[in-house]
C-alpha cells in the first residue's frame, strides 16, 4: 500500500479502521488485521455524508475569513471564564485536541468527566491503575468470549469477524444479535451486573475454580471481596439478577479449564455507582486469574493515549465543569467542537434552554441538531483532507491519515484554527504539525505488565430494583447498526416487549422524574419485559435522563432511570 494513500476512520468506535485511496475509491486496508480489507457500515456512511460547504453567521453564508474575524472579535469582547470549550467525539484523531490548547491558554471553562465510559474506567483504575486492554492476540487465542453488556456485532463488527467462530456467552437485558449467536444468554436485570459478578465468585469458590496462585502473587483484598459475595443467600441472587442458578451452573461447566476473554461494554456502568459495578466484574475476572493468562483477559474502552506523551501542552488553571452537569446558559460564549449536545447530552430540555441563552459557535464537518441553536458555524476540514493519527481504544493498533482529497477552501482544520487563534491573542504557537504526526506514527508505547490487583473490598450500591414497580420500566439504550450515536440514520422509537400491553404504532407519553417526551411504540420480544429500550441517538430519549454525575468520575449515568408509559 502506498503510505501516502492511507486514511484513518475518525469515528468513535472500537475498531479504528485503516483504509486507503485506490483509484479515487476509499477501501479497507488488507494490511491492517482488524480492518482486514473491509469497511464497516459506519465508515461507509461517513463517506456519503455531505460536509458543511460554507461558514454561517446568524443563518447567512459568510466567508471563512469573516467567520474567523467574528469569532476573534467575540472572544476579545468576552470574559474568558464566561466562555465554555465543549469538545465531543465526532472525530477522535489526535490532532483534534489542538484547539483545546488555545482555549486553555485563553482561560475558558473546560469540561471534565465523560458522557460515555468514565464510570467503568474509574472502576478499572481503582483495581489496576490503568485502563489498558490486553493485546488483541489474547482475544484471538481465547476459547470462550463473554460479551458483557456490549452489542458486539454492531459496535465492533470488524473484531467480531475475527472471532465469530468462538463460543460466546452474552450477558445483556436485550436479546442482541450476539446473544442469539451465543451458547448461553443471561438476560440479566438492569443494574445487577455487580450481583452477577458476586454470584459467579461464589460459584467459582464452591467449585475450586479460583486462581489461588494469581491471588497470592498479585491480589490484595481477595478474601474481603469473597466475603462481599457471601453477604446474601445464593438463591436470592437468582431473584434479583433474573439469572437462574441452573444457567450459572451451565456457564461454569462451559468455562472450566478454558481460556476466557471478557468483553465489557458501556451498558454495565451507566449508573451512579458505575465504577463499583465495573470493579466487581473486573474483580471476578481477577479471582479467576484471567488478567495473567496466556490467552483471554478483560477488554473495556482502553485508554488509547496511554504510553504517549501529550504533544499539545495545555498550560492553565482553568475552571472545569462536570460534562453531564453543564448549563450552557451560564456562559456568554459556547464553543462546541464535533459534538451534538442537543441530542446526546443528558436532560435535553435544559440543554436546549441553555443553548438559546448563549452565543453558540459550532465547529465541525457536518450539520447536526445542535446547529439549529448556533449563531456561528465554522466548517472543519474533512478527515480526507488533513493529516491525523487515530489511536484505538479497542485494540493496540493505530491508523494513519494522510491528505487524499483536495481541501474545501471554505473550511479550516483544527490545527490551523488553533494556531490562528493563538497568533491573534499573542500566545505561543503549537509544535510543528509534521513533528506531532511523526511522533505518533513512530512512537511505540511499552507494554505494561500487571504488578498488583486491588480487589474491591467494600460495596455500597443502591439497587434500582428497589424502586421498580409493576407500573414502570428500566430505561435501556444501545447502539444501532445503521447509526453511530446521533450520526447518520435516526431511530426515535421506543421498543417494548409484547407483554407490556402496548401495540405497534401506539403513541405514548413516557415520563421520568427528569422530564417527559412523546414516542411511537415498536413491539420487539428481544427486549426484556421490564425494559423500555431506545437506540442511542434517539432525539427524545434524553428528555428522560438526568444531568447529574456519577459518584466517582464526573460522568453521565443515563440508565439510572425508571420511566412510566401511558397512551397519549
Amino acid at each position: 500500500m502506498n503510505s501516502n494513500n492511507k486514511v484513518a476512520c475518525p469515528l468513535d468506535c472500537y475498531d479504528t479502521c485503516q483504509a486507503e485511496l485506490i483509484e479515487d475509491n476509499i477501501k479497507g486496508s488488507k494490511e491492517n488485521i482488524v480492518t482486514n480489507g473491509k469497511l464497516c457500515v459506519n465508515f461507509a456512511n461517513l463517506l456519503k455524508k455531505e460536509n458543511i460547504p460554507n461558514a454561517f453567521f446568524e443563518e447567512k453564508i459568510v466567508s471563512l475569513e469573516e467567520s474567523l474575524n467574528i469569532l476573534v472579535d467575540k472572544l476579545k469582547s468576552t470574559t474568558p471564564s464566561k466562555t465554555l470549550y465543549y469538545k465531543g467525539s465526532g472525530n477522535l484523531g489526535v490532532m483534534q485536541n489542538s484547539t483545546k490548547n488555545f482555549f486553555t491558554s485563553y482561560g475558558s471553562t473546560l469540561t471534565k468527566g465523560s458522557l460515555c465510559d468514565g464510570g467503568g474506567g474509574a472502576g478499572i483504575e481503582a483495581g489496576r491503575k490503568n485502563v489498558i486492554n490486553p493485546p488483541l492476540e489474547k482475544l484471538l487465542n481465547a476459547d470462550i468470549v463473554i460479551v458483557w453488556g456490549r452489542n458486539l456485532t454492531v459496535t465492533s463488527s470488524h473484531l467480531y469477524n475475527l472471532i465469530k467462530d468462538k463460543t460466546f456467552v452474552t450477558i445483556d437485558p436485550i436479546k442482541t444479535d450476539i446473544a442469539k449467536k451465543s451458547k448461553i444468554h443471561m438476560q440479566i436485570n438492569p443494574k445487577t451486573d455487580h450481583e452477577l459478578a458476586l454470584l459467579f465468585t461464589r460459584f467459582a469458590h464452591m467449585q475450586d475454580l479460583e486462581d489461588r496462585e494469581f491471588i497470592d502473587e498479585f491480589g490484595n483484598g481477595a478474601d474481603w471481596f469473597f466475603d462481599i459475595s457471601r453477604n446474601k443467600p445464593v438463591v436470592s441472587y437468582e431473584a434479583t439478577t433474573g439469572v437462574s442458578l441452573s444457567l450459572v451452573n451451565e456457564f461454569f461447566d462451559l468455562i472450566e479449564n478454558k481460556s476466557v476473554a471478557i468483553l465489557v461494554g458501556l451498558g454495565v456502568q451507566k449508573y451512579f455507582e458505575g465504577a463499583q459495578i465495573m470493579r466487581c466484574i473486573d474483580s471476578f475476572a481477577a479471582f479467576m486469574g484471567y488478567h495473567k493468562k496466556e490467552a483471554g483477559g478483560v477488554w473495556y474502552l482502553s485508554d488509547s493515549a496511554f504510553g504517549y506523551k501529550k504533544q499539545f501542552e495545555e498550560k492553565g488553571t482553568n475552571e472545569k465543569i462536570s460534562i453531564p452537569k453543564v448549563d450552557f446558559g451560564l456562559y456568554d460564549l459556547v464553543f462546541i467542537q464535533g459534538a451534538n449536545p442537543g441530542v446526546s447530552a443528558p436532560n435535553t430540555k435544559k440543554v436546549i434552554e441553555g443553548l438559546k441563552k448563549s452565543f453558540v459557535v459550532y465547529f465541525g464537518t457536518t450539520l447536526n441538531e445542535t446547529c439549529e441553536y448556533a449563531d456561528l458555524i465554522i466548517p472543519s476540514t474533512s478527515f480526507l483532507s488533513k493529516k491525523d493519527v487515530r489511536l484505538s481504544y479497542g485494540h493496540e493498533f493505530k491508523a494513519i491519515s494522510n491528505i487524499v482529497k483536495p481541501k474545501n477552501e471554505n473550511s479550516i482544520s483544527e490545527y490551523d484554527l488553533a494556531n490562528y487563534l493563538l497568533e491573534q491573542f499573542n500566545f505561543e504557537k503549537l509544535k510543528d504539525e509534521d513533528e506531532v504526526i511523526s511522533y505518533y506514527e513512530n512512537h511505540k508505547p511499552q507494554k505494561e505488565e500487571l504488578e498488583t490487583f486491588e480487589f474491591i473490598e467494600d460495596l455500597d450500591i443502591e439497587p434500582l430494583y428497589k424502586e421498580k414497580t409493576s407500573d414502570n420500566f428500566y430505561l435501556i439504550t444501545a447502539k444501532n447498526k445503521n447509526s453511530l450515536n446521533s450520526q447518520f440514520a435516526s431511530d426515535d422509537f421506543v421498543y417494548l416487549n409484547s407483554s407490556a400491553n402496548f401495540k405497534d404504532g401506539d403513541s405514548v407519553n413516557i415520563s421520568s422524574k427528569y422530564g417527559n417526551a412523546q414516542f411511537i411504540v415498536k413491539i420487539n420480544d428481544d427486549i426484556k419485559s421490564t425494559c423500555a429500550f431506545f437506540f442511542s441517538g434517539n432525539k427524545k430519549v434524553n428528555y428522560l435522563t438526568p444531568n447529574e454525575e456519577d459518584e466517582s468520575s464526573n460522568s453521565a449515568m443515563y440508565q439510572e432511570v425508571l420511566v412510566e408509559i401511558e397512551l397519549s
